[in-house]
Parts: structure tokens; sequence; C-alpha cells
């Protein structure tokens, strides 16, 4: 795969534990591949966090996933 290529990406963990909640780490980990992202115009669409019987979108939960300059919801 030629990173050049790269448009969009879909961040994809689980929990082991099974709660899907975003953990403060999570979010953090977010924040910095989002900053990533923006060098690389790259767009980061969603964080899921998966459990054995749900997920979580961190894009549904509200946080901003949309690059600077772009109209919300452009990258999606």
């Amino acid at each position: 795969m030629d990173p050049r290529r790269i448009s969009s990406l879909i961040l994809v963990h689980n929990h082991p534990s099974g709660d899907p909640t975003p953990s403060p780490d999570d979010l953090h980990l977010t924040a910095e591949a989002l900053a990533a992202s923006r060098l690389l115009d790259i767009a980061v669409l969603d964080h899921l966090v998966i459990g054995p019987d749900a997920f979580v979108s961190m894009r549904d939960r509200g946080i901003a996933f949309d690059r600077p300059g772009l109209p919300p919801n452009a990258a999606a």
C-alpha cells in the first residue's frame, strides 16, 4: 500500500474488558492521531471502540473529526 494514496482512515480497537466506553487514553490517542493525520493530509473519519456486544463511535459521541477549512462532515 502506497501511503501517498491514503485519503482517509478509521481507527478501530477493542477493549478486552468488554466495556466499549472510550477511556482517557483512547481520547488522547484520538487527538494525537488527528494531529498526525492533519500533517499528512489524511482524514480520520472515526475512532471505534469495540466490545463483545456493542461498540462506541467517537464521532457519534461528539468528537470533531472534520479537517480545518472544510465544512462539517465533508470528510465523511
